[in-house]
């Protein structure tokens, strides 16, 4: 039966294209660690949601435990704004094994 609501509540979503595409990009050890480049989208969306990300990254880099908490904040940012955000860290993440 639940089987059956999720594949019900799945059919009713429509998939929308992205508005923008947003890529965050680590430079390194050395403030400024972030640059903010963006693909396509509008350039007025994409700048508030630059300054977004930079408020929240700014002195931050990626092992630093408040970068997790704070990449999340982005990635739900980027969600509700509907941008297709990317991340390049500079080196290959390790998902968490599933418990």
């Amino acid at each position: 039966m639940a089987e059956e609501m999720s594949d019900a509540q799945g059919a009713n979503e429509e998939v929308v294209a992205p508005i923008g595409h947003v890529r965050v990009i680590y430079l390194g050890p050395v403030a400024p660690h972030w640059e903010i480049q963006s693909d396509f989208g509008d350039p007025v969306a994409i700048d508030a949601f630059k300054d977004r990300v930079n408020a929240r990254l700014v002195l931050l880099p990626p092992h630093d435990p408040q970068f997790r908490r704070n990449r999340e904040r982005v990635v739900r940012d980027a969600e509700r704004e509907n941008f297709l955000l990317e991340w390049d860290l500079g080196f290959e993440e390790v998902e968490p094994a599933a418990s």
